[in-house]
Protein backbone atom coordinates (compact mmCIF):
# COMPACT_ATOMS: atom_id res chain seq x y z
CA UNK A 1 0.00 0.00 0.00
CA UNK A 2 1.56 3.58 -0.68
CA UNK A 3 2.27 5.06 2.64
CA UNK A 4 1.45 8.22 4.06
CA UNK A 5 3.97 11.29 3.56
CA UNK A 6 6.14 10.84 6.86
CA UNK A 7 5.39 14.15 8.87
CA UNK A 8 6.75 17.72 7.66
CA UNK A 9 7.96 15.89 3.98
CA UNK A 10 6.55 15.90 1.09
CA UNK A 11 6.97 13.35 -1.14
CA UNK A 12 7.86 14.00 -4.72
CA UNK A 13 4.65 13.59 -7.20
CA UNK A 14 4.60 11.08 -10.11
CA UNK A 15 2.38 12.10 -12.70
CA UNK A 16 1.25 9.10 -15.31
CA UNK A 17 -0.40 9.83 -18.52
CA UNK A 18 -2.30 6.91 -19.68
CA UNK A 19 -4.27 4.32 -17.49
CA UNK A 20 -3.50 1.96 -19.58
CA UNK A 21 -1.56 -1.89 -19.41
CA UNK A 22 2.52 -0.15 -19.83
CA UNK A 23 1.43 2.55 -17.72
CA UNK A 24 -0.13 0.95 -14.31
CA UNK A 25 2.03 -2.34 -14.92
CA UNK A 26 5.11 0.50 -14.24
CA UNK A 27 3.33 1.60 -11.50
CA UNK A 28 2.64 -1.67 -9.70
CA UNK A 29 6.83 -2.58 -10.58
CA UNK A 30 7.39 0.71 -8.63
CA UNK A 31 4.91 0.10 -5.68
CA UNK A 32 7.02 -3.19 -5.45
CA UNK A 33 10.60 -1.51 -5.33
CA UNK A 34 9.45 1.79 -3.15
CA UNK A 35 5.41 1.85 -2.51
CA UNK A 36 6.19 5.34 -0.59
CA UNK A 37 8.61 7.07 -3.03
CA UNK A 38 5.71 9.14 -5.12
CA UNK A 39 2.42 10.65 -4.48
CA UNK A 40 0.65 9.25 -7.89
CA UNK A 41 -2.03 10.44 -9.89
CA UNK A 42 -3.18 8.91 -12.86
CA UNK A 43 -4.93 10.54 -16.20
CA UNK A 44 -6.93 7.99 -18.15
CA UNK A 45 -9.20 9.09 -21.23
CA UNK A 46 -11.40 5.79 -20.83
CA UNK A 47 -14.11 6.32 -17.51
CA UNK A 48 -13.22 3.30 -15.71
CA UNK A 49 -10.01 1.48 -14.23
CA UNK A 50 -7.40 -0.66 -16.22
CA UNK A 51 -8.39 -3.50 -17.90
CA UNK A 52 -6.64 -6.38 -20.45
CA UNK A 53 -6.48 -5.31 -23.53
CA UNK A 54 -5.68 -8.36 -24.99
CA UNK A 55 -8.43 -10.05 -23.86
CA UNK A 56 -10.81 -7.87 -25.79
CA UNK A 57 -11.21 -10.34 -28.54
CA UNK A 58 -12.69 -13.43 -26.17
CA UNK A 59 -15.44 -10.47 -24.84
CA UNK A 60 -16.47 -10.09 -28.23
CA UNK A 61 -16.43 -13.26 -28.62
CA UNK A 62 -19.01 -13.81 -25.88
CA UNK A 63 -16.58 -16.00 -24.37
CA UNK A 64 -16.06 -13.41 -21.38
CA UNK A 65 -18.00 -10.11 -20.25
CA UNK A 66 -15.85 -6.66 -19.67
CA UNK A 67 -15.72 -7.05 -16.00
CA UNK A 68 -14.00 -10.49 -16.37
CA UNK A 69 -11.09 -8.74 -17.84
CA UNK A 70 -10.80 -5.55 -15.75
CA UNK A 71 -7.37 -6.03 -13.97
CA UNK A 72 -7.03 -2.61 -11.48
CA UNK A 73 -10.75 -1.70 -10.07
CA UNK A 74 -11.04 1.58 -8.44
CA UNK A 75 -10.80 -0.22 -5.18
CA UNK A 76 -7.04 -0.62 -5.83
CA UNK A 77 -6.38 2.87 -6.89
CA UNK A 78 -7.64 3.87 -3.49
CA UNK A 79 -5.82 0.73 -1.59
CA UNK A 80 -2.79 2.16 -2.77
CA UNK A 81 -3.56 5.82 -2.24
CA UNK A 82 -3.28 6.49 -6.13
CA UNK A 83 -4.91 9.56 -7.49
CA UNK A 84 -7.28 8.45 -10.71
CA UNK A 85 -8.48 10.81 -13.61
CA UNK A 86 -10.65 8.46 -15.84
CA UNK A 87 -12.66 9.90 -18.15
CA UNK A 88 -10.35 12.85 -18.09
CA UNK A 89 -7.46 13.09 -20.89
CA UNK A 90 -4.32 15.24 -20.60
CA UNK A 91 -4.02 17.83 -23.40
CA UNK A 92 -1.15 19.59 -22.39
CA UNK A 93 2.07 19.26 -20.85
CA UNK A 94 3.95 22.26 -19.70
CA UNK A 95 7.13 21.32 -18.87
CA UNK A 96 8.43 25.03 -17.51
CA UNK A 97 5.92 24.77 -15.18
CA UNK A 98 5.78 21.18 -14.42
CA UNK A 99 2.32 20.74 -14.77
CA UNK A 100 0.03 19.14 -16.73
CA UNK A 101 -3.46 20.41 -17.67
CA UNK A 102 -6.48 18.13 -18.63
CA UNK A 103 -9.86 18.30 -20.28
CA UNK A 104 -11.83 19.24 -17.75
CA UNK A 105 -9.68 22.51 -16.88
CA UNK A 106 -7.60 20.56 -14.16
CA UNK A 107 -3.73 21.30 -13.62
CA UNK A 108 -1.40 18.63 -11.61
CA UNK A 109 2.39 19.16 -10.70
CA UNK A 110 4.93 16.76 -11.25
CA UNK A 111 8.32 16.01 -10.28
CA UNK A 112 8.46 12.89 -12.26
CA UNK A 113 6.44 12.40 -15.62
CA UNK A 114 5.29 9.02 -16.66
CA UNK A 115 3.99 9.07 -21.02
CA UNK A 116 2.37 6.39 -21.73
CA UNK A 117 -0.40 7.22 -24.40
CA UNK A 118 -0.10 3.68 -26.36
CA UNK A 119 -1.38 4.06 -29.89
CA UNK A 120 -4.38 4.66 -31.74
CA UNK A 121 -5.49 2.50 -34.69
CA UNK A 122 -4.81 3.87 -38.39
CA UNK A 123 -7.85 4.48 -40.19
CA UNK A 124 -7.67 4.21 -44.24
CA UNK A 125 -8.61 7.74 -45.42
CA UNK A 126 -11.26 6.28 -48.11
CA UNK A 127 -14.45 8.38 -49.32
CA UNK A 128 -17.16 7.49 -46.59
CA UNK A 129 -14.55 6.45 -43.73
CA UNK A 130 -16.64 8.66 -41.06
CA UNK A 131 -20.14 7.05 -41.82
CA UNK A 132 -21.22 5.55 -39.01
CA UNK A 133 -20.66 1.77 -38.86
CA UNK A 134 -17.20 2.14 -39.91
CA UNK A 135 -14.94 1.44 -36.64
CA UNK A 136 -11.83 0.39 -35.62
CA UNK A 137 -10.87 -2.43 -32.91
CA UNK A 138 -9.06 -1.03 -30.18
CA UNK A 139 -11.02 -1.08 -26.80
CA UNK A 140 -14.05 -2.07 -25.21
CA UNK A 141 -16.11 1.17 -26.50
CA UNK A 142 -15.23 -0.45 -29.79
CA UNK A 143 -16.13 -3.87 -28.61
CA UNK A 144 -20.06 -2.48 -27.76
CA UNK A 145 -20.32 -0.97 -31.32
CA UNK A 146 -19.55 -3.88 -32.79
CA UNK A 147 -21.97 -6.63 -30.38
CA UNK A 148 -24.46 -4.05 -31.12
CA UNK A 149 -24.35 -3.91 -34.61
CA UNK A 150 -24.06 -8.33 -34.59
CA UNK A 151 -27.88 -7.27 -32.73
CA UNK A 152 -28.77 -5.07 -35.80
CA UNK A 153 -27.27 -6.12 -39.07
CA UNK A 154 -25.79 -9.06 -41.09
CA UNK A 155 -22.57 -8.07 -43.08
CA UNK A 156 -19.65 -7.66 -41.80
CA UNK A 157 -16.38 -6.48 -42.98
CA UNK A 158 -13.14 -6.53 -41.42
CA UNK A 159 -10.45 -4.69 -43.49
CA UNK A 160 -6.82 -6.45 -42.52
CA UNK A 161 -5.64 -9.84 -42.11
CA UNK A 162 -3.38 -9.65 -39.73
CA UNK A 163 -3.38 -10.80 -36.23
CA UNK A 164 -6.29 -8.18 -34.75
CA UNK A 165 -8.01 -8.40 -38.20
CA UNK A 166 -8.39 -11.94 -37.79
CA UNK A 167 -9.55 -11.97 -34.05
CA UNK A 168 -12.35 -9.22 -34.92
CA UNK A 169 -13.71 -11.53 -37.78
CA UNK A 170 -13.45 -14.59 -35.25
CA UNK A 171 -15.64 -12.63 -32.61
CA UNK A 172 -18.23 -11.37 -35.19
CA UNK A 173 -18.34 -14.44 -36.96
CA UNK A 174 -19.22 -16.69 -33.28
CA UNK A 175 -22.11 -13.37 -32.88
CA UNK A 176 -23.99 -15.14 -36.06
CA UNK A 177 -22.50 -11.81 -38.39
CA UNK A 178 -21.79 -13.00 -42.00
CA UNK A 179 -18.10 -12.00 -42.30
CA UNK A 180 -15.57 -11.32 -45.05
CA UNK A 181 -11.70 -10.27 -44.50
CA UNK A 182 -9.98 -7.92 -47.11
CA UNK A 183 -6.42 -7.84 -47.33
CA UNK A 184 -4.25 -6.10 -49.32
CA UNK A 185 -1.60 -8.24 -49.93
CA UNK A 186 -1.87 -12.22 -50.94
CA UNK A 187 -1.57 -14.25 -47.50
CA UNK A 188 -2.59 -13.35 -44.04
CA UNK A 189 -0.57 -12.45 -41.68
CA UNK A 190 2.24 -12.19 -43.70
CA UNK A 191 4.98 -10.51 -40.80
CA UNK A 192 4.59 -13.84 -38.65
CA UNK A 193 3.57 -16.77 -40.56
CA UNK A 194 5.23 -18.08 -43.83
CA UNK A 195 2.96 -18.66 -46.49
CA UNK A 196 2.99 -22.57 -45.90
CA UNK A 197 1.16 -21.79 -42.88
CA UNK A 198 -0.65 -18.80 -43.74
CA UNK A 199 -2.61 -21.06 -46.56
CA UNK A 200 -3.11 -23.95 -43.71
CA UNK A 201 -4.51 -20.97 -41.53
CA UNK A 202 -6.81 -19.77 -44.60
CA UNK A 203 -8.29 -23.07 -44.84
CA UNK A 204 -8.54 -23.59 -41.20
CA UNK A 205 -11.13 -20.52 -41.27
CA UNK A 206 -13.07 -20.69 -44.02
CA UNK A 207 -13.89 -24.06 -42.71
CA UNK A 208 -15.50 -22.00 -40.06
CA UNK A 209 -17.40 -20.26 -43.14
CA UNK A 210 -14.96 -16.92 -42.98
CA UNK A 211 -14.55 -15.25 -46.38
CA UNK A 212 -11.42 -13.74 -47.60
CA UNK A 213 -10.36 -11.22 -50.08
CA UNK A 214 -6.77 -11.32 -50.90
CA UNK A 215 -5.05 -8.56 -53.05
CA UNK A 216 -7.89 -6.44 -52.55
CA UNK A 217 -7.41 -2.83 -52.47
CA UNK A 218 -10.69 -1.06 -50.80
CA UNK A 219 -11.89 2.37 -52.81
CA UNK A 220 -14.41 3.25 -51.34
CA UNK A 221 -17.35 3.02 -47.97
CA UNK A 222 -20.85 3.08 -49.25
CA UNK A 223 -23.80 4.68 -48.05
CA UNK A 224 -25.41 7.43 -46.65
CA UNK A 225 -27.25 7.72 -43.24
CA UNK A 226 -25.04 4.14 -42.68
CA UNK A 227 -22.61 1.82 -44.17
CA UNK A 228 -24.33 -0.66 -46.88
CA UNK A 229 -21.13 -1.54 -49.16
CA UNK A 230 -17.54 -1.61 -49.66
CA UNK A 231 -15.89 -1.11 -53.48
CA UNK A 232 -12.61 -2.22 -54.19
CA UNK A 233 -10.47 -0.55 -57.37
CA UNK A 234 -11.41 -3.18 -59.70
CA UNK A 235 -14.63 -2.15 -59.36
CA UNK A 236 -16.21 -5.09 -57.70
CA UNK A 237 -18.35 -4.51 -54.56
CA UNK A 238 -19.38 -6.22 -51.57
CA UNK A 239 -22.02 -5.67 -48.28
CA UNK A 240 -21.11 -4.59 -45.59
CA UNK A 241 -23.76 -3.30 -42.68
CA UNK A 242 -20.23 -3.12 -40.15
CA UNK A 243 -16.52 -2.25 -41.33
CA UNK A 244 -14.26 -2.81 -38.65
CA UNK A 245 -10.51 -1.19 -40.23
CA UNK A 246 -7.96 -3.78 -38.26
CA UNK A 247 -5.04 -2.33 -40.34
CA UNK A 248 -2.75 -1.25 -37.97
CA UNK A 249 -2.12 1.32 -35.23
CA UNK A 250 -0.03 4.44 -35.02
CA UNK A 251 2.06 5.91 -31.90
CA UNK A 252 -0.04 8.72 -29.70
CA UNK A 253 2.58 10.81 -29.48
CA UNK A 254 0.84 14.24 -30.29
CA UNK A 255 1.00 15.64 -26.76
CA UNK A 256 4.71 14.15 -26.27
CA UNK A 257 4.99 16.39 -29.59
CA UNK A 258 3.37 19.53 -28.63
CA UNK A 259 5.55 19.46 -25.65
CA UNK A 260 8.69 19.59 -27.61
CA UNK A 261 10.12 15.96 -26.46
CA UNK A 262 12.23 14.69 -29.47
CA UNK A 263 9.34 12.20 -31.69
CA UNK A 264 10.29 10.18 -35.04
CA UNK A 265 7.65 7.31 -35.40
CA UNK A 266 7.61 7.55 -31.35
CA UNK A 267 8.82 9.07 -28.48
CA UNK A 268 12.69 8.08 -27.91
CA UNK A 269 13.85 6.69 -24.96
CA UNK A 270 17.53 5.91 -23.72
CA UNK A 271 18.18 1.98 -21.69
CA UNK A 272 16.45 3.65 -18.77
CA UNK A 273 12.96 4.45 -20.29
CA UNK A 274 13.94 8.42 -20.09
CA UNK A 275 12.93 10.57 -22.67
CA UNK A 276 16.14 11.98 -24.75
CA UNK A 277 14.64 15.56 -24.28
CA UNK A 278 13.86 16.04 -20.64
CA UNK A 279 15.44 13.78 -17.49
CA UNK A 280 12.15 14.36 -15.34
CA UNK A 281 10.27 12.58 -18.63
CA UNK A 282 10.03 8.72 -18.74
CA UNK A 283 7.59 7.08 -21.57
CA UNK A 284 6.81 3.14 -21.60
CA UNK A 285 4.50 1.33 -24.09
CA UNK A 286 3.42 1.74 -27.22
CA UNK A 287 3.94 4.67 -27.89
CA UNK A 288 8.27 4.67 -27.40
CA UNK A 289 10.90 4.12 -29.10
CA UNK A 290 13.45 2.29 -28.00
CA UNK A 291 17.42 1.75 -30.58
CA UNK A 292 14.66 2.68 -33.84
CA UNK A 293 12.25 -0.15 -32.58
CA UNK A 294 8.87 0.38 -31.82
CA UNK A 295 6.81 -2.69 -30.07
CA UNK A 296 3.04 -3.25 -29.63
CA UNK A 297 3.13 -6.92 -28.31
CA UNK A 298 3.13 -7.38 -24.50
CA UNK A 299 6.21 -8.88 -23.56
CA UNK A 300 8.10 -5.67 -24.87
CA UNK A 301 5.90 -3.40 -22.59
CA UNK A 302 6.45 -5.89 -19.71
CA UNK A 303 10.19 -5.86 -19.62
CA UNK A 304 10.59 -1.53 -20.03
CA UNK A 305 8.13 -1.43 -17.13
CA UNK A 306 10.17 -3.12 -14.76
CA UNK A 307 13.13 -0.84 -15.91
CA UNK A 308 11.28 2.09 -15.88
CA UNK A 309 9.79 1.32 -12.60
CA UNK A 310 13.51 0.76 -11.10
CA UNK A 311 14.72 3.91 -12.14
CA UNK A 312 11.40 6.24 -11.15
CA UNK A 313 12.39 4.13 -7.42
CA UNK A 314 16.36 5.50 -7.84
CA UNK A 315 17.76 1.93 -8.19
CA UNK A 316 19.24 2.77 -11.49
CA UNK A 317 20.92 -0.52 -12.06
CA UNK A 318 18.67 -2.05 -14.85
CA UNK A 319 19.12 -1.38 -18.57
CA UNK A 320 15.94 -2.53 -21.39
CA UNK A 321 17.96 -3.59 -24.42
CA UNK A 322 15.40 -4.07 -26.65
CA UNK A 323 13.05 -7.33 -27.16
CA UNK A 324 12.55 -10.05 -29.53
CA UNK A 325 8.97 -11.15 -30.00
CA UNK A 326 6.86 -13.87 -30.11
CA UNK A 327 3.38 -13.76 -31.24
CA UNK A 328 0.52 -16.76 -30.48
CA UNK A 329 -2.68 -16.50 -32.33
CA UNK A 330 -5.72 -16.50 -30.02
CA UNK A 331 -8.24 -17.48 -32.20
CA UNK A 332 -9.96 -20.35 -30.51
CA UNK A 333 -9.21 -23.91 -31.76
CA UNK A 334 -6.19 -22.82 -33.69
CA UNK A 335 -2.96 -22.88 -32.49
CA UNK A 336 -0.18 -21.18 -34.03
CA UNK A 337 3.44 -19.67 -33.16
CA UNK A 338 5.51 -17.34 -34.44
CA UNK A 339 8.93 -15.39 -33.27
CA UNK A 340 12.16 -14.00 -35.19
CA UNK A 341 13.08 -13.68 -38.45
CA UNK A 342 11.07 -16.82 -40.09
CA UNK A 343 11.70 -15.62 -43.41
CA UNK A 344 15.33 -16.74 -43.33
CA UNK A 345 17.95 -15.06 -46.29
CA UNK A 346 20.83 -17.01 -48.26
CA UNK A 347 22.89 -17.43 -45.30
CA UNK A 348 20.01 -19.25 -43.48
CA UNK A 349 18.66 -22.71 -43.90
CA UNK A 350 15.31 -24.41 -43.56
CA UNK A 351 14.26 -27.69 -41.12
CA UNK A 352 10.36 -28.22 -42.31
CA UNK A 353 8.32 -30.47 -41.18
CA UNK A 354 4.68 -31.36 -42.98
CA UNK A 355 1.78 -33.27 -41.48
CA UNK A 356 -0.92 -32.35 -43.33
CA UNK A 357 -3.20 -35.31 -42.16
CA UNK A 358 -3.05 -33.87 -38.53
CA UNK A 359 -2.84 -30.14 -39.66
CA UNK A 360 0.86 -29.94 -38.52
CA UNK A 361 3.42 -27.51 -39.88
CA UNK A 362 7.03 -26.88 -38.25
CA UNK A 363 9.80 -24.49 -39.70
CA UNK A 364 13.01 -23.58 -38.07
CA UNK A 365 15.12 -20.75 -39.75
CA UNK A 366 18.49 -21.77 -38.50
CA UNK A 367 21.64 -19.71 -38.44
CA UNK A 368 25.49 -19.81 -37.59
CA UNK A 369 24.05 -23.32 -36.03
CA UNK A 370 21.29 -21.37 -34.07
CA UNK A 371 17.73 -20.75 -34.41
CA UNK A 372 16.79 -17.24 -35.91
CA UNK A 373 13.42 -17.74 -36.52
CA UNK A 374 10.01 -20.06 -35.97
CA UNK A 375 6.69 -20.74 -37.32
CA UNK A 376 4.58 -23.76 -35.99
CA UNK A 377 0.66 -24.23 -36.87
CA UNK A 378 -1.07 -26.89 -35.27
CA UNK A 379 1.08 -28.11 -32.81
CA UNK A 380 2.71 -25.41 -30.77
CA UNK A 381 3.85 -26.66 -27.34
CA UNK A 382 7.41 -26.60 -27.98
CA UNK A 383 7.44 -22.97 -29.03
CA UNK A 384 8.69 -21.61 -25.98
CA UNK A 385 11.32 -23.49 -25.59
CA UNK A 386 12.68 -22.35 -29.26
CA UNK A 387 11.91 -19.19 -28.50
CA UNK A 388 14.05 -19.88 -25.32
CA UNK A 389 17.09 -21.23 -27.19
CA UNK A 390 16.66 -18.31 -29.66
CA UNK A 391 16.73 -15.45 -27.57
CA UNK A 392 20.14 -17.41 -25.96
CA UNK A 393 21.58 -18.30 -29.29
CA UNK A 394 22.11 -21.94 -28.03
CA UNK A 395 24.45 -23.84 -30.59
CA UNK A 396 21.96 -26.88 -31.96
CA UNK A 397 23.79 -28.36 -34.01
CA UNK A 398 24.17 -31.58 -32.06
CA UNK A 399 20.31 -31.28 -31.91
CA UNK A 400 19.61 -31.11 -35.56
CA UNK A 401 17.97 -34.33 -36.58
CA UNK A 402 16.04 -34.36 -33.71
CA UNK A 403 14.78 -30.41 -33.58
CA UNK A 404 11.79 -30.71 -34.97
CA UNK A 405 10.07 -33.29 -32.98
CA UNK A 406 10.31 -31.04 -30.34
CA UNK A 407 11.90 -30.82 -26.46
CA UNK A 408 11.18 -34.36 -25.14
CA UNK A 409 13.35 -35.69 -28.36
CA UNK A 410 15.98 -33.30 -27.41
CA UNK A 411 16.71 -32.88 -24.05
CA UNK A 412 17.77 -36.39 -23.00
CA UNK A 413 20.29 -36.59 -25.05
CA UNK A 414 21.53 -32.95 -24.85
CA UNK A 415 21.94 -34.34 -20.89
Amino acid sequence: MNAPAVEGKTRPKLVVIGNGMSGIRTVEELLKLEADAFDITVFGAEPHGNYNRILLSPVLAGEKVFEDIVTHDRAWYARNGITLHSGDMVTAIDRQRRIVVAASGLEVPYDRLLIATGSRPFVIPVPGHTLPGVIAFRDIHDVESMLTAARNHRHAVVIGGGLLGLEAANGLLRQGMNVSVVHVMDSLMERQLDKPAAKLLKTALEKRGMRFLLEANTAEIVGSERVTSIKFKDGSEIAADLVVMAVGIRPNVELAKAAGLHVERAIVVDDSLQSLSDPRIYAVGECVQHRKNVYGLVAPLWEQAKVCAAHLAGLGHRRYSGSVTATRLKVTGIDLYSAGDFIGDKDSEDLVLRDPGRGVYKRLVLKGGCIVGVVLYGEVGDGPWYFELMQKRVDISALRQRLLFGRGYCEPQAA
